[in-house]
């Protein structure tokens, strides 16, 4: 198949799943909820009567048109395109189109809460709203009411409108001076933001708190604070690349510093040494619900400040959601059904390895199995699974809290990462003394972790009996669906590419995809990431070969002759498929 029929340029309304094996449509949907939409969506054949009955479920009383979004097939925009089409209004793509401050403002912030709705334009006479449910009639009616001006309304993604109004949202709150709500739990905690200091003014207190905020807006997993010659630079991380959110002056670098050490509970006198601590978000930070780790670290320049925000309201991926291909979930899937062994992950920091862990979690957990994880720190709240934080200070290491766990009848157990000699060896004997073991490691490759192991001083031939499997992984870029520019992948280039004759016979007159920049995605071109694989599963040859103390090139070898592709080869997979490109593969991973 093509790259050009994987991936398509304009967003349109996807429908998969019809009884007629079409994989997508688009639909001209009657509304924006109710039972009238499904029966349409039933009786026109464009998705199964089971996968409508699906979506009905999971909408409840609510939107059918939202629960089509949330369910995965359709996107936001291809709602809003149908419903406009069947009004018969405008269509407006607000990451595009941008919204007008000013405009915004001329209807209270309430009605367009209470609506979805956001106005986006207007001059003299007429100001334009854009609208997510045109059949809401009262709900248009309450917005025609809220302004004096002529209203022409238009129709756009309800992802879209939603994000305009926390950002309207957060600015109202900031111009209060009242950024958060107070948040009641048991003995009535404030919420960390909320700390007072005594030293910092309301305008640094939002400034901060905006930083904060615009961080989780954007989807950043870390936020760097770094005091430079001349200012302060603000960097976020989004999808493991860095960019340059904020340029705060100099004369505010000690107040934003002494704020945030405030806010983590941190020692704002002491300047010499690095700090460790923690802010809890006790609201939700633009739908995410936030636990921050932050680190300061005593530069030339003055403190810098680094946070990692931890979503804990994110639910826990499938195998299929993290980028695994179908030969590739069903190995995994044959692997975690195993009762005993240890399944490895395997990666830089930041490459993914914990989540996988957790998708492998969520494809084993059932009521006859006991499920302990011990982690640093716990990054998804699994129901009906005991979640162990580790706690150095009190004694509580990786290597005691797995002594304690074996002694509580586990079946599976996952360790967060095996860090030191101690904990390989308690995690590698576990697994062969009837526990399922998952864990990750720190190495290049699938190969590379069985000598590890024996480098950290577990015995080799208990290696080779314990360790069921190996995943290697990185995190690619995906290309954004919005703006990814087509081309014709020349043979000269599938050659730098490290393609084989056959894959690059098979890959003749295919389109590849590269990035160009849109509104969307920040103009970098990308948007999201998925996972580059590298699967080593344990047999009799290899297992031999590890008790012997193999190298990692005689393994490599080994397990490529029985099948085990490289990251390289599987990203090119992706990049054949549309997902991410030449260029980025190239960045993530080498050939």
């Amino acid at each position: 198949m093509e790259a050009s029929s994987n991936m398509e340029n304009t967003p349109d309304l996807r429908l998969i799943g019809s009884e007629d094996g079409t994989e997508d449509g688009d639909p001209q949907l009657p509304g924006g909820t109710g039972d009238l939409v499904s029966e349409v969506i039933r009786e026109s054949g464009l998705l199964a009567p089971d996968k409508v009955d699906q979506v009905r479920t999971r909408a409840g009383r609510g939107a059918f048109a939202e629960a089509l979004v949330e369910e995965g097939f359709a996107s936001s925009l291809g709602v809003a395109r149908s419903l406009a089409e069947q009004y018969r209004l405008p269509l407006v793509d607000l990451a595009i189109a941008g919204v007008d401050a000013q405009a915004a403002k001329l209807i209270p912030l309430p009605v367009l809460e209470r609506v979805c709705a956001i106005p986006f334009a207007a001059d003299s006479s007429t100001i334009k709203v854009a609208i997510t449910n045109p059949q809401d009639v009262r709900g248009l009616d309450e917005l025609k009411f809220a302004t004096r001006l002529n209203v022409v309304f238009h129709v756009a993604a309800r992802s879209d409108v939603l994000t305009e109004l926390r950002r309207l949202g957060r600015a109202a709150e900031a111009m209060n001076a009242t950024f958060l709500e107070e948040i009641v739990v048991g003995d009535e905690k404030q919420d960390d933001l909320e700390a007072d200091d005594g030293i910092s003014d309301a305008p640094l207190v939002r400034l901060v708190n905006s930083m904060i905020f615009q961080a989780a807006e954007d989807g950043a997993s870390d936020i760097h604070v770094e005091p430079q010659e001349n200012d302060l630079i603000v960097r976020y991380r989004i999808d493991g690349v860095l960019h340059v959110a904020h340029r705060v002056p100099k004369r505010l670098a000690a107040g934003v510093t002494t704020r945030l050490k405030v806010l983590a509970k941190l020692d704002i006198a002491e300047r010499r040494k690095p700090q460790d601590g923690r802010i809890t978000l006790g609201a939700a930070a633009a739908g995410r619900m936030l636990d921050i780790r932050v680190a300061t670290l005593p530069t030339v320049e003055g403190e810098s400040v680094t946070m990692r925000l931890l979503d804990k309201s994110r639910e826990v991926p499938t195998l299929a959601e993290i980028g695994l291909a179908e030969d590739m979930q069903q190995q995994m899937n044959r692997i975690l059904a195993k009762p005993t062994g240890a399944m490895l992950v395997t990666g830089p920091t930041g490459s993914g390895k914990s989540t996988t862990l957790y998708a492998g979690l969520a494809a084993i957990k059932r009521d006859e199995i006991n499920i302990i994880t011990v982690e640093d720190p716990v990054e998804y709240r699994l129901g009906e699974i005991n979640q162990v934080q580790i706690n150095p200070r009190a004694g509580l290491t990786f290597a005691t809290a797995l002594r304690s766990i074996l002694r509580s009848d586990p079946d599976v157990v996952m360790v967060g990462e095996i860090r030191d000699g101690e904990t390989a060896r308690i995690s590698i004997e576990a697994a062969l003394t009837g526990h399922f073991v998952l864990s990750t490691l720190h190495t290049n490759d699938a190969p590379s972790a069985i000598t590890r192991l024996n480098e950290m001083g577990v015995e080799p031939f208990i290696t080779g009996a314990a360790v069921s499997a190996v995943l290697a992984q990185r995190l690619a870029r995906r290309l954004c669906p919005h703006c990814a520019e087509p081309y014709e992948v020349r043979p000269d280039e599938l050659a730098s590419l490290h393609v084989d004759e056959v894959r690059a016979k098979q890959l003749e007159g295919t389109l590849f995809y590269r990035k160009r920049g849109c509104p969307r995605c920040g103009q970098t071109g990308y948007r999201g990431r998925v996972g580059v694989f590298q699967l080593l599963e344990m047999s009799p040859l290899l297992e031999q070969l590890a008790s012997e103390k193999a190298s990692r090139d005689v393994l490599a070898e080994a397990a490529r002759g029985e099948g085990m592709r490289t990251m390289w080869e599987d990203g090119i997979g992706k990049v054949a498929a549309g997902m991410t490109s030449a260029e980025e593969l190239a960045r993530v991973c080498s050939a």
